[in-house]
């Protein structure tokens, strides 16, 4: 399974593909913001998407609702890791249709079990 991991803080994506490897997954793929994103999952077979909400250029949510919209990509698993944690920041973004939702800071247990979550019922 391949992952796409996004988000403009190096240090956050250093710590959510070291959480990934520790779990054994290794099949890794970065980008900066939802822009970027968009142009690796052009050009890579992407499983699985890892999203921050706030990045310049193209936010995760607007990310989340390119993909929902596009035939290709519309069941991609979609995780927003973000430190939004209002209420109504999460209904919107679950109104986008990401499958799950983590506010940061969190452990690399809660994401494993999020991960897990959505892959079963993905299956």
């Amino acid at each position: 399974m391949k992952f796409l991991v996004v988000d403009d803080s190096p240090t956050m994506r250093r710590i959510v593909v070291n959480a990934l490897k520790s779990f054994g997954i290794d099949d890794i793929v970065e980008a900066e913001d939802g822009q970027d994103a968009l142009a690796k999952l052009q050009s890579n077979k992407i499983d699985f998407i890892i999203t921050d909400w706030n990045m310049p250029n193209m936010t995760g949510l607007d990310l989340t609702k390119a993909i929902r919209n596009s035939d290709q990509w519309k069941d991609l698993p979609i995780l927003m890791v973000t430190t939004r944690g209002l209420k109504e920041d999460i209904i919107q973004a679950l109104q986008a249709k990401v499958n799950n939702y983590i506010v940061k800071p969190f452990t690399p247990q809660v994401l494993k079990e999020k991960i897990l979550s959505i892959l079963k019922t993905n299956v």
